[in-house]
């Protein structure tokens, strides 16, 4: 029977294969006779498209195409929730029906624009999304739909958009770097519960992610190292060091798998207060907005913490590569973003070979 319910969802979903393309999908309904009802009136609308195609191959909707792209791939990603939710908005921005086959440059220029005119959390009071929200939530999303369905399904796309031009522009990223006093009233300042996460941090320079979503599977305390994936699905290996061990190994017993929780400060649907929990990504970035208010640090993003690290670790060391490796960068292109730290280094080495030339010059004359 191709209509079934998945363990511990309340609805029933649908799932046939027609001319080597598989149809999946939610009947949104709660019994199995409504689902089957639901399934076959799909299944219909799967034989015209193929008849309308002339081709003998199914056509893909964008409804179907994200749905099988999430039970294949968006389901395990480590952010699964912001995928659906940018899949979501894809399937209604277009319509349930619209063939993927279909969407042209001219329909991606227009989501761009449309997306463009969004506010940052959906509030009324906020500034308009970035570019890079565009690019990552929007525009590479649908891209990966195409692909995927290109690479995985062989669908064939005979005028897939050239996604280059909708890829709109970003500005250089900036590395800005913490001064002590600004480190200081961080650390004075942030929620108890918070500490830890904000302390791994700065010790580490892992991403935001890479940290809120730390799982104990992931600490190897014999090795002393630890193993998470990180940024396009590479392993990201940190040495577990006696300042990271010091801040890891008090928060054993918080939580069964996550590594960073925080303590409700009040009960409500789902939470009761005083309980730890794992730590979610709107808890965290609310907690880092009103850390850096009350703490008078301006202009810092919780990605600048990254940033911060890289600077000083080259700095202290004047090693890109070693600062590649602590940041774990797959290009080194990416590091050179912190060599402006180096320019005091080599005014000083000029310096000194400047002195060094002169003195031999003078001992030169001299001599003669």
């Amino acid at each position: 029977m191709s209509v079934y319910k998945p363990k511990g969802s309340p609805y029933f979903h649908f799932d046939f294969q027609l001319r080597g393309i598989r149809f999946h999908g939610s009947t949104g309904c709660r019994n199995r006779r409504e689902g089957e009802a639901i399934e076959k009136v799909e299944r219909d609308k799967a034989k015209e498209r193929v008849k309308a195609s002339g081709r003998g191959v199914a056509r893909l909707t964008i409804d179907n195409a994200a749905g099988r792209y999430w039970s294949e791939v968006g389901q395990h990603h480590t952010c699964r929730k912001e995928t659906w939710a940018n899949l979501d908005r894809l399937v209604g921005y277009f319509g349930k029906d619209h063939l993927l086959d279909e969407i042209t440059d001219d329909d991606v220029a227009r989501l761009v624009a449309w997306r463009r005119g969004h506010k940052r959390w959906g509030r009324k009071d906020q500034p308009l999304i970035s570019p890079a929200t565009v690019n990552r939530s929007t525009t590479e999303v649908l891209q990966k739909l195409f692909c995927h369905a290109r690479r995985t399904w062989k669908v064939r796309f005979d005028n897939e958009p050239d996604w280059g031009r909708h890829m709109l522009r970003e500005p250089q990223e900036r590395v800005r770097e913490l001064r002590t006093d600004e480190g200081d009233r961080l650390d004075e300042n942030v929620r108890g519960d918070y500490e830890p996460f904000l302390s791994f941090a700065r010790a580490s320079g892992q991403r935001f992610k890479e940290c809120l979503f730390l799982k104990w599977s992931d600490v190897d305390w014999t090795e002393l190292v630890i193993t998470t994936q990180g940024k396009g699905g590479r392993a990201i290996i940190i040495p577990i060091t006696s300042t990271i061990a010091s801040i890891l190994w008090p928060l054993r017993g918080h939580h069964r798998e996550r590594v960073f929780t925080y303590v409700a400060q009040r009960t409500r649907v789902g939470r009761v207060k005083g309980q730890r929990y794992a730590m979610t990504v709107s808890g965290a970035k609310s907690q880092w907005r009103r850390l850096c208010k009350k703490a008078g640090v301006e202009n810092f993003r919780f990605h600048d913490i990254r940033h911060d690290v890289g600077t000083k670790l080259l700095r202290d060391t004047g090693n890109l590569k070693l600062v590649q490796r602590a940041l774990n960068h797959a290009d080194i292109k990416t590091t050179t973003r912190y060599a402006h730290v180096l320019d005091e280094e080599v005014a000083n080495a000029l310096e000194q070979f400047q002195k060094s030339r002169n003195k031999s010059r003078n001992e030169m004359i001299k001599a003669g």
